[in-house]
């Protein structure tokens, strides 16, 4: 038989898990990188939910791109009340989407290169696009963009295509503020020598670059800091280019049609945190949105500086977009 004192005990527990149950869960749209077992997302979740008696979900979509997209389509019956993950360039299309609530969250205590107000999005991270080269396979990295788009065919490059990856349209803009009008035809040159253009950064970097297949691939000025960090080694190393870099910073926001609202402001309230910031310059690998201080890890003080930050508009951004994809395609096909 069943022991009587085993089944008080059980009732007893009953209200409990019960209560563990109607817990509410605040679900958020965002990236592998990010969701990632070696992403800051599981000791975010860890942190947050020691504060909210509630449970947080990470929906995973395969890269920052599909975020939107699957926002776009889903449209005020998606799932998600928060979305973490896209960034300055994609921003004004998604609040153009009108599925997007206010934050109403105060930004004081930001720290970023440049004045941030904006009522919808609240920035995580931010960093500057760089080609990081192996220094085993290219001791002398090009100093400049023109340096890389008139060196010769055989130094191979990775890139990331534009029209689903974040650091892929960085690009796009990038090569648009130092060259202008001039952006297709240095594309022309640019070309034979890409190795492979990837959906998103992670099959590209971690699939490819890491494996050896090229030199050089597009990524963030801030990535030596996890090789010398965690791996302990100097072999990958961002080269500075002369013109400039261009800065992109990520964000999250809320979801209009969320059945979690207040508790979706605050995990915003949440992401300007130590208890967040904290995780992110060596898990997600980028600098802090606010000022951590002493928490920032050593190796970000031999990280480059770029001499110039280049950055376009949310607005602006959203008006070039299309062209400057058409304008990339046409390039890649001819």
């Amino acid at each position: 038989m069943f022991p009587r004192y085993l089944f008080l005990w059980f009732l007893s527990c009953v209200p409990a898990l019960a209560a563990a149950d109607q817990q509410p869960t605040l679900n958020v749209y965002t990236h592998p990188s990010f969701a990632s077992e070696w992403g800051p997302g599981p000791r975010i979740k860890e942190a947050f939910e020691q504060q909210c008696q509630c449970h947080l979900q990470f929906t995973v979509m395969d890269s920052a791109g599909d975020i939107l997209q699957r926002l776009r389509l889903e449209g005020r019956s998606t799932r998600a009340d928060v979305i973490l993950g896209l960034d300055t360039a994609t921003m004004e299309t998604a609040r153009q989407t009108g599925l997007l609530a206010p934050h109403t969250r105060s930004l004081i205590n930001l720290a970023l290169p440049i004045q941030w107000q904006d009522d919808h999005f609240v920035p995580f991270d931010w960093g500057y696009f760089a080609f990081v080269y192996d220094t085993e396979q290219l001791p002398e990295p090009p100093a400049s963009l023109d340096d890389l788009i008139n060196a010769p065919d055989d130094l191979k490059i990775i890139i990331q295509d534009p029209r689903t990856s974040t650091p892929g349209l960085g690009l796009l803009l990038w090569m648009h503020s130092v060259y202008g009008d001039q952006a297709p035809a240095k594309w022309q040159k640019l070309k034979g020598k890409i190795l492979a253009t990837t959906q998103s950064w992670s099959n590209g970097y971690f699939s490819l670059f890491m494996n050896g297949e090229a030199p050089l691939i597009l990524s963030y000025s801030t990535s030596p800091a996890y090789h010398m960090a965690i791996d302990n080694t100097d072999r990958y190393q961002a080269a500075e280019f002369a013109e400039g870099h261009y800065l992109q910073v990520e964000v999250a926001a809320l979801v209009a049609s969320s059945q979690q609202p207040a508790l979706g402001r605050a995990f915003l309230d949440f992401i300007l945190t130590p208890d967040f910031q904290r995780h992110i310059p060596l898990k997600n690998v980028m600098y802090p949105a606010i000022d951590l201080g002493d928490e920032l890890p050593a190796v970000f003080d031999r990280l480059i500086s770029p001499s110039r930050t280049l950055f376009m508009a949310p607005a602006d951004v959203d008006q070039q977009r299309r062209q400057l994809v058409n304008d990339w395609l046409d390039a890649m096909m001819r």
